[in-house]
């Protein structure tokens, strides 16, 4: 192979590598929007329901539960790609059916005031771009309180509503 052949296919697989790169800068850029519109951070960010979000933790999960009667309490997950706490070991598919269908990896249902069922509408362009931007988050190490039964002692604060 003569020198400017192999100058003109090193060329085309940068081009190549660019476009792919740039594919995906795109979708997660729509990923971000989406997450945005969707108001996820307005649920699963540190700080929310304190008045006062930490946005170096975005998407870090919640200290502050809230309280569904006949289930129990529930504390936003962290959804930042963080191994130990977070989305870290989910692939993009398994985001993907939580966010459509409502159920984890581990087959546990999300809590009731997750919109999956809205979600569920979600193109598959879209779902993929949101499951991107997830995985591009940097990760935060933040460990939410454990979800308690209608019965037990929560571990952390949170919210309720009561009926006069």
């Amino acid at each position: 192979m003569n020198l400017s052949v192999m100058k003109a296919a090193a060329v085309a697989l940068l081009l190549v590598a660019a476009a792919g790169a740039q594919a995906q800068d795109s979708r997660v850029k729509r990923g971000e929007y989406l997450a945005t519109i969707m108001d996820c951070g307005g649920c699963h960010t540190p700080g929310v329901f304190l008045g006062k979000p930490d946005a170096g933790r975005a998407f870090g999960g919640s200290e502050v539960g809230f309280q569904i009667p006949g289930l129990g309490v529930f504390f936003p997950p962290n959804l930042t790609p963080d191994k130990a706490t977070g989305l870290g070991n989910w692939s993009e598919k398994e985001i993907i059916a939580a966010i459509r269908t409502g159920i984890r990896p581990d087959g546990r249902v999300l809590a009731p005031a997750m919109p999956w069922r809205h979600y569920g509408a979600l193109t598959n362009a879209d779902a993929s771009a949101l499951a991107a931007y997830l995985m591009s988050l940097p990760p935060v190490s933040n460990q939410v309180p454990a979800i308690t039964g209608p019965s037990a002692k929560p571990s952390g604060p949170y919210l309720t509503v009561l009926m006069p």
